[in-house]
């Protein structure tokens, strides 16, 4: 795979995961939103969610909630987006093993400074990087390539059962500016990128179910994968507002 070793996953996606609101303050807020009155259209996704886990085989549980709905959902601009991709993709590059210096000609390429997040910039400009570091952000791609898809950029979300294609995800910016990537992008409708928020959401329980359990990720998914489409669609919805370096995949 041209991730980082898969064997190095489970370093980063299951461990513990630090986070400006503390577990109490969102078992609150969850609760909270639980409480809340679910809107016709949060239920029908919610419906056809568990639909289509169940055809493939996906446990679920009823009880989950509806996520946000169209009304709820934080919406987000294409410039907005498309520099969160260009910030992503460069720190997954340099996850990859990249030499300082061309990351560095990169970031001046797209005036990407001012895109990242406190946590991406301190990585951007280490030049010492554990390996930690190297699994985090190199398995960034695959939040990268659900930036890609809300831009238009990628035509469909294939199952989350294996990696994306990094070559392909990084082509989209290939010889460009950031005025240019930007142009080229047409984001998606609230309404579909909701649906994969929500499809995602309960693809996550299952894999995080399986490995309570002690089991395997049922039905052939990539835990990794679903981990990381969950924390991405979680702030292209802004779930409960949080910033990129604190998003949470509460399941």
């Amino acid at each position: 795979m041209s991730h980082i070793a898969k064997s190095l996953v489970v370093l980063t996606f299951f461990s513990p995961v630090l986070m400006s609101q503390s577990p109490e303050e969102r078992r609150i807020k969850i609760e909270e939103m639980k409480s809340q009155p679910s809107s016709q259209e949060a239920l029908n996704r919610k419906a056809r969610s568990i639909e289509q886990l169940k055809k493939e085989g996906v446990p679920v549980i009823e009880s989950l909630p509806v996520i946000e709905d169209s009304k709820g959902a934080k919406t987000r601009t294409t410039e907005e987006v498309a520099q969160r991709a260009i910030a992503v993709c460069l720190a997954a590059v340099k996850g990859e093993g990249i030499e300082q210096e061309t990351i560095d000609i990169l970031v001046k390429q797209f005036d990407a400074e001012k895109f990242f997040s406190p946590e991406e910039a301190e990585f951007i400009k280490k030049a010492e990087i554990t390996q930690s570091d190297r699994v985090k952000f190199s398995w960034r791609y695959e939040c990268y390539w659900v930036l890609l898809w809300s831009l238009g950029y990628v035509e469909t979300l294939d199952r989350p059962e294996g990696i994306c294609d990094v070559k392909k995800a990084v082509s989209f910016l290939r010889g460009k500016t950031t005025d240019e990537f930007i142009k080229g992008a047409k984001l998606r409708p609230i309404n579909e990128i909701l649906d994969q928020a929500d499809l995602i959401y309960r693809y996550n329980w299952a894999a995080v179910n399986a490995r309570v359990k002690g089991e395997e990720t049922p039905a052939e998914l990539e835990a990794g994968v679903v981990q990381e489409r969950h924390y991405v669609l979680n702030w292209l919805i802004g779930y409960m507002d949080q910033k990129w370096d604190d998003i949470s995949t509460d399941t």
